[in-house]
């Protein structure tokens, strides 16, 4: 039988926030950690997003919250009311995973648990050798994933889905078929039902030939990631390339810092672009044109000026603002700033701060080119660009983005994304609370 023990190490006392969409692989994860629960004292908070697209999502959200009643668990939901016009599994991506952190950090979880198995692993390594990546993109997806305070595990990720039905099947745990996952009008989809028989049929274990080939693929990525990183800062000023350092480059090592340049206008592993998009980006700067440019997906620019290249949006949408707080502001992104006495809550969205660290007044603005802050628990400082790219937060929100400075400009929080060294625990001292909402 299938034992998470098998496939993760677990802690005593480990608080674990487990995303669960009601489907056989979700509801098989959370069986698993249920019956190693009192052996590791384990704080199990099943986290479910109902993505509001097909009639039977409300009837699977009672039942989850129910089944989480009924075994004594912690739930959190949410419901996505409105999708802007991006592509609707990106834009659902992007939402559920914002809304998962938010729990990791309102129970202080050291595991976000996700159920993606083998196949899943499998369907992400064709779609990306076939859309074209670079060789971190087609690894597909890692079982551990380490983010700034806590970690994204996928314990599942070395058994298959056909023996994650049979142990559902065996424990009696009950699930939801999402009826779209057999429309052929998905790619994945396609993948699913065509391609991955086919290659079962070959070989039983064809899971674990490819989670060896994406862990090869990602042990390279990190050597070259290196070099890569040695490169930037050989050919970047600022945010520009400088054309001639660049061409000096070796070919491979252009890709990467092109692919990492990317980064900053794509989420999602740079679904929207592919491996023609860098030839297009290459032959631009080893062109004889002094100025020319190239269009890119969702109104992007990559623009070349004599010695200089650079990425940039067609059309300019930053709204920039700079307002001294009080007590309360509100902001040109629909969200609020206030100032409060007393909460429980230690996400993101609660800033605690003590005046005698910081200069008053505070002020809230929009990002500044160059902007870093001195995340809470790490050393040294981290691009506030960065944090965006890895909270993936959508170019349109970044530039609405509140930062919160002091009147000497020290960044002490980003509102429901990041900590500064300034916040302070509950037990600490402080005489300022800030809720973002």
């Amino acid at each position: 039988m299938l034992n998470i023990e098998d496939s993760f190490t677990l802690k005593k006392n480990d608080k674990i926030v487990v995303g669960c969409s009601t489907g056989p692989d979700s509801m098989a994860l959370v069986d698993m950690l249920l019956k190693v629960r009192d052996k590791y004292s384990l704080t199990i908070i099943v986290a479910h997003v109902n993505h509001n697209v097909r009639k039977e999502s409300y009837d699977e959200a009672i039942f989850i919250e129910d089944y989480c009643k009924d075994n004594n668990l912690m739930f959190e939901s949410m419901v996505i009311e409105n999708y802007g016009d991006d592509n609707f599994h990106n834009e659902a991506r992007f939402i559920r995973y914002n809304f998962f952190e938010n729990i990791v950090h309102k129970y202080d979880a050291n595991y976000l648990m996700t159920a993606h198995h083998g196949d899943d692993l499998i369907e992400t390594v064709l779609m990306r050798m076939v859309r074209g990546s670079n060789l971190a993109g087609y690894g597909g997806f890692k079982k551990i994933v380490d983010m700034d305070d806590y970690k994204i595990v996928r314990p599942l990720i070395n058994y298959t889905k056909e023996e994650l039905e049979n142990y559902d099947k065996e424990n009696h745990v009950k699930y939801f078929i999402d009826a779209s996952n057999s429309k052929d009008t998905y790619t994945r989809n396609r993948y699913r039902k065509y391609v991955l028989p086919f290659l079962k049929e070959e070989d039983p274990k064809v899971h674990e030939k490819f989670l060896k080939f994406s862990n090869n693929l990602f042990e390279a990525s990190k050597y070259i990631t290196k070099s890569r990183d040695r490169a930037l800062s050989r050919v970047l000023e600022g945010d520009k390339l400088l054309v001639d350092k660049f061409l000096e480059e070796d070919s491979y090592i252009q890709k990467e810092i092109l692919y990492y340049l990317l980064n900053e206008f794509y989420q999602d592993d740079l679904i929207l672009v592919n491996d023609k998009h860098i030839e297009l980006m290459l032959d631009l700067i080893r062109s004889s044109k002094s100025n020319s440019y190239v269009n890119l997906p969702n109104e992007v620019l990559a623009k070349k000026n004599y010695n200089y290249f650079e990425i940039t949006r067609e059309t300019e949408v930053i709204t920039g603002y700079e307002i001294e707080f009080d007590n309360y502001v509100s902001l040109p992104n629909d969200h609020i700033i206030e100032k409060i006495e007393d909460t429980n809550d230690n996400s993101n969205n609660i800033c605690r701060l003590n005046s005698n660290d910081i200069s008053l007044p505070l002020i809230v603005r929009t990002r500044k080119i160059g902007d870093k802050i001195k995340v809470k628990g790490l050393n040294g400082r981290k691009k506030i660009k960065d944090i965006f790219i890895d909270k993936k937060v959508s170019l349109i929100n970044r530039d609405n983005w509140p930062i919160v400075v002091d009147s000497t400009g020290e960044i002490v929080w980003i509102p429901g994304l990041k900590k500064s060294i300034f916040d302070k625990k509950k037990n600490e001292n402080y005489d300022i609370i800030l809720k973002y909402e």
